[in-house]
């Protein structure tokens, strides 16, 4: 079902098929490699304090990139992982150098939708990358789930999702997310990359200026030694050619 290649010093797996579902700079094994994890993370240039978040609940391990980011650059965030399949987190254990559970690490096997309706204690951050290796995230791609993620987030929280597939398949799903959410989202494309990154928020409009942002994104990058600069660019938009603050 699995398969893990290498490639000038990154290792990729993929389930079942060419898609690529994770990857590992070996010599870096606590970046983000692919792009489209880096703009997973614009909830932390948007919150701009090391204190948040303090909790996260990821849904979807895949290689663990995003485990380990977390893990290591907010150490006090109470981070829980969501995994369907057994061997994805022995995958990630014996390949990719998932770190094993403790006070701030757990890994639950289950199914993300029903994981998440069971839960009473709501998250700083929901992060959502579950999908299987012909791109379908089935149930985590559902205006019922959107509207249960909303519901599961604390006053300020904030959702990442994944989106992978047809361009009008995101679409749809970005209007499940912008009814769950009353609109209050950005998207992030990148040309050539069937990745679609979706970023959504409650509680007090968020206000930005284009500068604070990238001064942001720069000094996450010197803590963490991962280019965020991109990231920023895009979340940014038209809005780095007007001049005007990002707002969501």
């Amino acid at each position: 079902m699995w398969s893990i290649s290498e490639q000038e010093g990154v290792r990729y797996l993929h389930f079942g098929s060419p898609l690529v579902q994770g990857a590992m700079r070996i010599a870096r094994p606590y970046a983000l490699e692919l792009e489209y994890t880096r703009d997973m993370m614009l909830p932390l240039l948007l919150r701009g304090s090391a204190r948040w978040p303090s909790s996260v609940l990821q849904v979807g391990l895949g290689s663990g990139s995003i485990t380990k980011f977390l893990h290591r650059y907010r150490p006090e965030a109470r981070l829980v992982v969501v995994e369907l399949h057994e061997d994805v987190v022995d995958i990630a254990r014996n390949y990719f150098k998932l770190p094993e559970e403790g006070p701030k690490l757990r890994i639950e096997l289950a199914e993300g939708f029903d994981y998440l309706a069971r839960q009473r204690k709501p998250f700083d951050w929901i992060i959502v990358d579950g999908f299987d290796g012909d791109g379908h995230a089935g149930a985590l791609d559902s205006a019922s789930f959107y509207h249960s993620v909303r519901a599961h987030l604390t006053e300020q929280g904030m959702l990442s999702v994944n989106l992978v597939g047809k361009r009008v398949n995101q679409r749809a799903a970005r209007d499940r997310i912008s009814n769950a959410f009353e609109e209050r989202l950005v998207s992030m494309e990148r040309d050539g990359d069937g990745n679609s990154i979706v970023v959504a928020a409650v509680g007090d409009r968020i206000e930005c200026p284009a500068a604070k942002l990238r001064t942001n994104g720069a000094a996450l990058q010197k803590e963490t030694h991962v280019e965020f600069a991109s990231t920023v660019e895009r979340a940014l938009g038209k809005v780095a050619m007007s001049g005007g603050p990002f707002r969501l």
